[in-house]
């Protein structure tokens, strides 16, 4: 394919109380070349002045392909003009190459009002479509773009919103010709697909045309609509031991921000000591909670004495409410004196569209000190804080126990929860160890030196979509002894 194709252009007037409004929009293909790529839409109106125009991200097309868009518009003033009749071409620079869709060297035109043109040698082209569906969203609107020569009698959705185990059919309706947008363009038909609280809709478009049926189903790919996916956040603060330690709690509370972390598990959560008792006005957690633009919700408790000045202990914190929050000593030691006292809490969080989820954040010990027995415990707790409501559980934090050690032989043995971070990243790799249980699977980890995991039980209705390594010095800076990890998951 070519690295950038062109697929539709869109230029229409519509009239406004303050003046007639020109708006163009264009659609296009990219080949997915690299991350760091920068997409353009060189342009002149009637007036001859060439004009850049941005192009953002859209969606996913298939495997190495991307759709791109932009939209513009254009207000009539005493001082300027509309744009009129334009010619354009598309620019694409990755890598320092830089590729066109210049229409062969002729650039392509589009003339005013001319409503929808299809360009991408396809007689049927799904537009306006958005891969997100937002909170609260029921309907989704389908509008559907057919070259006029087709002679489209029936035009038909075909959509699903739990993977195809059922399979819906909807129609769309043509619109009225004598819109001002679709007098030269492509004919316009629209239709409107209920999803209620489903996460996920597929779908694609059938028109009939003659006796022939054509279809517009993403180049074989589906379309496809999802709401956000959870996004889970762990990291170790390392106890108030960092230089510049208020700068870095601002840090880690700007990543959150950014990145729109739904569900935090914090571990070495640190106050002041203050005799035992505590307190909560130095507590890492909360003030990075307070820097957030709106707080979470927070529930934290603390297991030990650490670093002989500190209650030390773990937090999670989230977006959507907590219910049913408990905390409970893992370790056989409950002495607050001991840092072999380990402390773990949990809590239920209820994610729109996925259903309730069981969180707990773990701190555990060394292998040689009481992992083995701290880590049975843990899984004890979890299986009896699950039920046919909890969706998925989440074991999330510091585990100390390095990726193929003894340790992590343990929860490979269980069968009962696996590495997220490695089915996220390491596919293969991840089957070898989980699946098959390869004999050889600890030779596979031995560069691999991760102690800070989220483990996800089996039995679970969510999958692993991505992972990712923050706080690095490549990723908003080190903010601990410990690097941090965002998941993110979505129903399977």
């Amino acid at each position: 394919m070519e690295k950038i194709q062109l697929l539709y252009v869109e230029n229409v007037i519509r009239a406004r109380k303050k003046g007639d409004q020109q708006e163009l929009s264009f659609l296009m293909a990219v080949e997915n070349a690299s991350y760091d790529k920068k997409i353009d839409v060189i342009w002149s109106g009637e007036d001859d002045v060439w004009h850049t125009l941005p192009v953002k991200y859209h969606g996913t097309l298939g495997q190495h392909r991307e759709y791109w868009q932009v939209r513009a518009k254009f207000h009539v003033s005493a001082h300027h003009a509309l744009p009129g009749n334009i010619q354009f071409a598309l620019r694409y620079q990755t890598q320092g190459q830089e590729y066109w869709d210049n229409n062969q060297g002729s650039n392509y035109s589009s003339l005013v009002n001319s409503g929808i043109q299809l360009t991408g040698g396809l007689p049927v082209q799904n537009i306006g479509f958005d891969s997100r569906l937002k909170l609260g969203q029921k309907f989704v609107p389908v509008t559907v773009a057919v070259t006029p020569s087709e002679h489209v009698e029936k035009v038909v959705i075909h959509w699903t919103t739990d993977d195809w185990q059922h399979v819906h059919q909807s129609r769309c309706y043509a619109q009225n010709k004598t819109d001002k947008s679709q007098h030269n363009g492509a004919r316009l038909w629209k239709g409107r697909l209920k999803v209620d609280d489903a996460f996920r809709l597929q779908y694609s478009i059938c028109c009939e045309s003659r006796g022939r049926l054509l279809w517009d189903n993403n180049y074989g790919n589906n379309y496809s609509a999802s709401h956000d996916p959870l996004k889970v956040l762990i990291l170790n603060l390392h106890c108030y031991q960092e230089d510049r330690q208020d700068q870095k709690f601002s840090q880690i509370a700007k990543a959150i921000n950014q990145l729109g972390a739904d569900i935090v598990c914090f571990q070495e959560v640190a106050e002041n000591w203050n005799n035992g008792a505590g307190d909560w006005e130095s507590n890492s957690a909360r003030i990075i909670n307070e820097r957030l633009r709106k707080p979470y919700h927070i529930y934290t408790d603390w297991s030990h004495l650490g670093f002989d000045k500190y209650r030390e202990g773990v937090a999670i914190l989230s977006r959507f409410p907590l219910s049913n929050p408990e905390s409970r000593y893992v370790s056989n030691s409950h002495d607050v004196y001991s840092i072999h006292s380990r402390k773990v809490v949990m809590t239920q969080v209820h994610v729109p569209y996925m259903g309730l989820i069981n969180v707990f954040s773990a701190h555990l010990s060394w292998w040689e000190d009481g992992f083995q027995e701290q880590f049975q415990r843990l899984c004890e707790w979890a299986s009896t804080r699950d039920s046919e409501a909890v969706k998925a559980t989440l074991l999330c934090g510091d585990f100390n126990i390095a990726a193929g050690s003894t340790g992590y032989h343990q929860v490979v043995e269980g069968n009962e929860y696996e590495d997220q971070y490695l089915a996220a990243n390491e596919q293969g790799l991840f089957e070898k160890i989980f699946r098959v249980n390869d004999p050889h699977w600890r030779d596979y980890l031995a560069d691999d030196y991760r102690i800070d995991y989220i483990f996800m039980n089996k039995t679970s209705d969510l999958r692993v979509t991505s992972a990712r390594v923050l706080f690095t010095e490549h990723d908003y800076g080190r903010v601990s002894d410990h690097c941090g990890y965002l998941m993110t998951f979505e129903p399977k």
